[in-house]
């Protein structure tokens, strides 16, 4: 084999084991939490099946590679669940490292697309970065609502803090904005949630 295939086949291995990085949020019947493998194959799938939402000049290609390489930092740096403020306070620094190990396995011309593309969406400056991040939100937000809110009610979130989590939902894809209003509006009826500004 070339370097090159050994290269490649090592990434691939490494990126297996994203199966093993579980997330807060539930799979869709609230029997297990889902991993960042199964989160990044949903987003990619809610990206193409919700791509008529998308802005024009979106390039669902360009998305579809940002779903699958957003989350490999997580590999080395694990989940960072956006409920959880202390986390956050390192996450930056730990998913550069992070990156910096996991793209470097690759050949240099490859590792280099893939590196810029996982900066692309995590930056959410351009088109394709925006719908990519609001395909993001709305995967964990349909399971999180299919699970009575389990995320939201385990940080304690208000709808006000939900709202935040999921404004790139209404910037790129204003259409699908209302499953948010309406999911929103539910729990808080059944007293899931509790209304509240930031």
């Amino acid at each position: 084999m070339t370097d090159k295939l050994k290269n490649q086949l090592a990434f691939l291995y490494e990126a297996d084991k994203m199966k093993n990085i579980f997330r807060q949020t539930l799979v869709g019947d609230g029997t297990r939490q889902e991993n960042d493998a199964e989160h990044s194959w949903h987003m990619a799938l809610t990206a193409m099946t919700l791509f008529d939402y998308a802005e024009p000049g979106v390039d669902l290609f360009r998305v579809l590679k940002m779903c699958l390489v957003h989350d490999l930092v997580e590999v080395y740096a694990g989940d960072t669940p956006a409920i959880d403020n202390e986390a956050a306070k390192s996450k930056e620094m730990r998913e550069k490292a992070a990156a910096d190990k996991m793209f470097a396995m690759l050949p240099p011309e490859q590792g280099a697309e893939y590196r810029s593309l996982w900066e692309e969406f995590d930056a959410e400056e351009t088109k394709d970065a925006g719908f990519a991040a609001a395909c993001d939100r709305f995967q964990s937000a349909m399971l999180i609502y299919k699970s009575d809110g389990y995320t939201w009610r385990k940080g304690n979130w208000t709808t006000a803090e939900v709202i935040k989590r999921q404004y790139p939902v209404k910037t790129a894809m204003p259409e699908v904005w209302e499953f948010i209003e309406n999911a929103l509006d539910d729990l808080v009826k059944r007293g899931i949630l509790e209304e509240g500004r930031i």
